[in-house]
This record gives C-alpha cells, sequence and structure tokens, in this order.
C-alpha cells in the first residue's frame, strides 16, 4: 500500500541569487504545509559540498495532491519570481512507501 507521492527536487543556483532564492523557496515550504492539507512534508537540503544546489524533499497524500501544488498561487509565484535564478532544475516522482522499525 502507498504511504503517498513523493518528490524530490534538484536546482542549481546562479551564486549571486543564493539569497534571494532561499527566501522566496523557504516561503513556498511554509505557505504550501500551511496551505494544502494534503502536502505531508516539505524539506529543504542544502548539500555542504555543493553550495550552488539547493534540494527539496515533498511529500504529499498522492499524486492528485500534487498537481493541485503545481497549480497553487504561492508555488506559481515562486516559480515565475525563481525562474531566472536557476540554472537546471531536476524533479523526480513517485509513490512512497514507509517502513518502521521492527
Amino acid at each position: 500500500m502507498s504511504a503517498g507521492f513523493a518528490v524530490i527536487v534538484a536546482f542549481v543556483i546562479k551564486p549571486e541569487s543564493r539569497a534571494a532564492f532561499m527566501a522566496l523557496l523557504r516561503e513556498n515550504a511554509q505557505l504550501s504545509l500551511a496551505r494544502e492539507r494534503d502536502c505531508r512534508r516539505f524539506d529543504i537540503i542544502e548539500p555542504a559540498q555543493r553550495p550552488d544546489e539547493v534540494w527539496l524533499y515533498e511529500i504529499y497524500a498522492n499524486p492528485g495532491a500534487f498537481d493541485d501544488h503545481l497549480k497553487a498561487p504561492h508555488f506559481l509565484r515562486f516559480d515565475a519570481a525563481t525562474r531566472e535564478m536557476i540554472t537546471s532544475k531536476t524533479v523526480v516522482a513517485g509513490g512512497l512507501e514507509e517502513y518502521d522499525r521492527p
């Protein structure tokens, strides 16, 4: 049984845009969790050895909830505002299985 729908996003950010990008990303994460009932998790990862990259780990109740996220006003604002700040973006998504410790 699926425990949800996971999304991993990897951004490569222009160095001069990092501070502005991070502020907009944090706002998007907070609004996603606050306004989207089926957004269960929204983590921001800043890899220590890759200062030009930012990764996201998001969990939604189902694929439709992620589709709703992509249409949410706060996401659309974030996407438009950051488009010129990034050099590349990779999105990988799929069903999530969770396991508890025995």
